[in-house]
């Protein structure tokens, strides 16, 4: 008999996170292969999720950012219901998005314990933050019972997305770039703060290097609207370099990612895109911890000076000299990044 009931997603509110939960929607693939898998996510990460294969409808959630809005849920819910889940799988950890399916009477709602969520969830994982999980473990945990052994990272599925041919095309087109010439990514970004950035002349330099051996390759810049303004300070001192943060859409971003000979980021969600759709990647990390949130690429390194005072996972640098990231240099990251050419 088939399986006509469906399975629901919560999505994290970040970027890097939901492609890092994506492992969890294989898992519950392979436990339920008949059964649709739906996400609902925020409108800024709804592209990433409409690049994964295993899911079925993307349903774009109607609420503001931090508001409980406990009327708007409720009438969501009721639209919620008539779709048939059996199960969902929350993973926020706040009491807002663990409402949704208490209220749209979904049997089984799965999650971590999170603030005030007794009730709301009836399969209740912890997280012991003594011990903590790199993220793809962390959400990946979700499809197995609470009490189940931990899986380490390398015996899980690797996120994936994807990206068709004729995506990569148009988003090219519409941005002037040439199909036949390598496209290097910069993401200099990261919402979380000032303190994940690579300095904006780091990346100028390391511009430099890529054009003096390589002077038919395009580099192009992507992030957010917020990054634009730290992407026009590279621009500056490398007026070759293309910024197109605040330009292109998140899914446009992920097709040129996709495209991509090599990309250079910030532990930021871009980072995570590009991982997922396993293009080479010199990963730089500096008050956070690689191990915590890995590339998962063929060919990928992870840069990180590893100081007595990292990670702090600090927004702004506690101690004011920003060394774990001024200190790496534009040659140690074109060390890893060069073989790629």
């Amino acid at each position: 008999m088939t399986d006509r009931l469906r399975t629901l997603v919560i999505s994290p509110n970040w970027i890097g996170d939901a492609v890092m939960a994506e492992p969890l929607l294989q898992l519950l693939r392979r436990q339920q292969p008949q059964r649709a898998i739906d996400v609902l996510a925020p409108a800024w990460v709804a592209p990433v999720w409409r690049a994964m294969a295993c899911v079925d409808t993307v349903i774009e959630a109607p609420f503001r950012h931090g508001a409980l809005q406990l009327a708007e849920r409720w009438a969501f819910a009721k639209q919620l219901r008539a779709r048939g889940y059996a199960d969902a799988y929350v993973l926020p950890n706040t009491l807002k998005f663990a409402l949704i399916p208490w209220l749209a009477g979904i049997p089984q709602r799965v999650g971590y314990r999170g603030e005030m969520r007794y009730g709301l969830l009836n399969v209740m994982h912890h997280n012991d933050k003594k011990a903590p999980r790199a993220m793809v473990a962390f959400y990946a945990a979700l499809a197995g019972t609470p009490s189940a052994a931990y899986t380490p990272v390398s015996d899980l599925p690797k996120p994936a997305l994807h990206v068709t041919a004729a995506q990569i095309s148009a988003v090219e087109r519409e941005n002037g770039l040439r199909e036949d010439a390598p496209l290097i990514i910069f993401a200099p970004g990261s919402e979380f703060g000032s303190a994940k950035r690579w300095p904006t002349g780091h990346f100028a330099a390391l511009a430099a290097l890529i054009q003096r051996t390589q002077p038919q390759a395009q580099i192009v810049l992507l992030g957010s609207p917020k990054d634009r303004v730290v992407c026009e300070e590279i621009v500056v001192s490398a007026p070759t370099v293309m910024n197109l943060a605040g330009v292109t859409s998140l899914s446009q971003a992920i097709a040129l990612i996709a495209k991509a000979a090599a990309v250079v980021s910030n532990d930021s969600g871009l980072l995570h895109i590009a991982s997922a759709l396993n293009r080479p990647l010199v990963a730089i990390y500096g008050p956070t911890d690689p191990d915590h949130a890995p590339p998962f690429s063929d060919v990928a390194a992870s840069i990180s000076l590893h100081l007595a005072c990292a990670p702090c996972r600090q927004r702004e640098c506690p101690l004011g000299h920003h060394d774990c990231m001024q200190k790496i240099s534009p040659e140690m990251i074109w060390q890893p990044l060069s073989p790629l050419f």
